[in-house]
């Protein structure tokens, strides 16, 4: 029995498999779903829950997740051999014992069913906390649970555990069951871990269980408590790429649901791709084909229009993102347009009520207050003043070949289109640059920079060129 007085829980996270169904060279539990790592939203849930130590379970590419999650304060297990999940939870024993777990609540997790959310956690810890209680299990109700192990409870207790029956095994009536074992357990300790040493692996694969484990204890007369999940989609676990796209599917959809409850407003929910680090203010109006990566921060009364890709930018509050822009990386202050099909790369920052219109690049660039880079502008490495304007065609020149260097463009200055800026140059605060000009020398205050050939026009020029093509056909004839 677990002694619910010592309020101590601890979770042992089973992250120890290959994933060989998924054909990757990399571990598992560190493919991403819905902006985290599988093993990440395990760890979330069961830290959110009052799990404390975590214990990771790892075995293939142990060193590639410890290094992954280094900074997360987790207790690691090293299961050289993958002999079933009684073996692996038995390798966390020492670890327990060593961070000072002797009597505890242990939850039990699988490091690829990331869809588990921290309520099903504290719903299996205070089932098995109770005073007559051994352990408890959760159980997934399915239409079809197909060749799935049948959770038979007890005759005389439904919410209690009397066999686990696999498919195989089962009678006609026993297959009509529906209710199938979700994979987390909350289990006592030392308890467990005196009925893992009971079991052996007398068996066509060779492994220790945990369910044997489990069942165990419930032919002993233990009661081991049934908990359905509210959800069955929570036992989703990954073992194929089709599941890794099936329970992003699940995550982002509950993201979704979670910023529409807050009010945000999601036009097509199923065509808006949001990750779990992003924050969005309410009254944003996110349109079909959205999508909002990392550590995104969107303020209030935002629109963000069809296509718009964002990853690790911050917009404020009334931003209008047009259709089909890219952001990464980019501060964008409140009033500000952007777009249609603008990119901000890393290190851009528009101030208040700045525009950057349509096919705009902006690299490591701020623009000030209130101007404006209408179309078809490269701005690198520039700093540009308020309300400035940024004409057509407008290149600052950046690179040289070896070094990036800055251009300043001061307030209120008109750089005419199709202006190369080649830096490191600076155009005065009102200064203005003649259309097709290349800028090489920097431009005083109020002065007007002309940096292009003196326009020729040659009289006749048709009329020359029409009597050269007759007689060059003339040639071709003879």
């Amino acid at each position: 029995m677990i002694d619910p007085t010592t309020g101590r829980r601890a979770a042992v996270i089973l992250a120890a498999g290959k994933g060989t169904r998924l054909h990757s060279t990399g571990p598992k539990v560190l493919h991403s779903v819905g902006g985290r790592p599988l093993l990440g939203w395990v760890i979330d849930a069961a830290r959110a829950a009052g799990c404390d130590p975590i214990m990771v379970v790892v075995g293939h590419g142990g060193e590639e997740v410890r290094a992954a999650f280094a900074d997360q304060g987790l207790h690691w297990v090293e299961q050289r051999q993958q002999l079933g999940t009684g073996h692996a939870l038995a390798q966390a024993r020492q670890a327990l014992l060593d961070a000072g777990v002797a009597d505890a609540t242990v939850l039990v997790l699988s490091g690829d069913a990331p869809v588990i959310t921290a309520h099903t956690v504290e719903r299996l810890a205070r089932a098995a906390e109770a005073s007559a209680s051994w352990g408890a299990m959760a159980c997934a109700e399915l239409d079809d649970p197909g060749s799935l192990g049948r959770v038979l409870a007890a005759p005389s207790a439904p919410d209690a555990l009397a066999r686990i029956v696999e498919a195989a095994d089962a009678t006609a009536e026993e297959l009509r069951i529906g209710r199938v074992n979700a994979g987390f357990y909350a289990v006592p300790t030392p308890g467990i871990f005196e009925r893992l040493a009971q079991l052996d692996a007398a068996n066509a694969q060779g492994e220790i269980y945990l369910t044997d484990a489990v069942t165990a204890a419930a032919s002993d007369g233990q009661r081991v408590a049934l908990i359905d999940l509210d959800d069955p989609g929570e036992a989703l676990g990954v073992n194929t790429r089709a599941d890794l796209a099936r329970v992003h599917q699940v995550l982002v959809r509950r993201k979704i649901e979670a910023l529409m409850a807050a009010g945000v407003t999601v036009l097509d929910p199923a065509r808006t791709v949001v990750e779990a680090g992003v924050r969005v203010g309410r009254d944003t109006v996110l349109h079909p084909g959205v999508s909002l990566s990392g550590h995104t921060v969107i303020g209030e009364g935002c629109t963000l229009g069809q296509g718009a890709w964002l990853r690790d930018s911050e917009l404020a509050d009334a931003v209008t993102v047009e259709p089909y822009c890219v952001l990464d990386g980019a501060r964008v202050a409140s009033e500000c347009r952007v777009g249609p099909f603008a990119r901000l790369r890393p290190a851009s920052v528009l101030l208040e009520g700045a525009r950057v219109g349509n096919f705009v690049e902006i690299k490591n660039s701020q623009l000030g207050e209130g101007a404006k880079a209408g179309h078809l502008a490269y701005l690198g490495d520039a700093t540009v003043g308020a309300e400035a304007n940024i004409g057509a065609g407008v290149v600052t020149c950046n690179y040289d070949g070896r070094d990036k260097h800055p251009t300043q463009i001061g307030d209120r200055a008109f750089v005419g289109s199709d202006t190369m800026l080649v830096a490191p140059v600076t155009v005065g605060e009102g200064a203005t640059t003649a259309a097709g000009s290349v800028v090489t020398h920097d431009v005083g205050d109020g002065e007007l920079a002309v940096g292009r050939a003196r326009q020729r026009n040659i009289p006749g020029w048709a009329d020359r060129q029409a009597r050269q093509d007759k007689k060059k056909r003339g040639k071709k004839k003879r």
